[in-house]
């Protein structure tokens, strides 16, 4: 086999075996992110369950604001009025 073929098995192996090395690299850390992120899911996931009530809660809250916002509705055209008429 005369000298160029063997330089370029020799070359063509070192850059297979780089080429695998990183991509063994790039699997782990992907593995890496993947467990973080299904960590992140779990917890969103368990926030949404702890606030899902708060739905309900809040119902006779915002009808009590809706009638405090159109009393002062009413007051302030009860000003307005006022102010015109001076």
């Amino acid at each position: 086999m005369p000298a160029a073929a063997v330089v370029t098995v020799v070359i063509a192996l070192v850059i297979a075996a780089a080429l695998a090395y990183y991509l063994t690299r790039v699997v782990i850390v992907l593995r890496a992110v993947n467990e973080s992120l299904g960590g992140i899911t779990a917890a969103v996931r368990s926030i949404a369950g702890r606030t899902a009530p708060l739905g309900e809660l809040l119902v006779p809250v915002k009808t009590d604001l809706e009638a405090v916002a159109d009393t002062l509705d009413s007051v302030a055209s009860g000003f307005t009025q006022e102010a015109r008429a001076s």
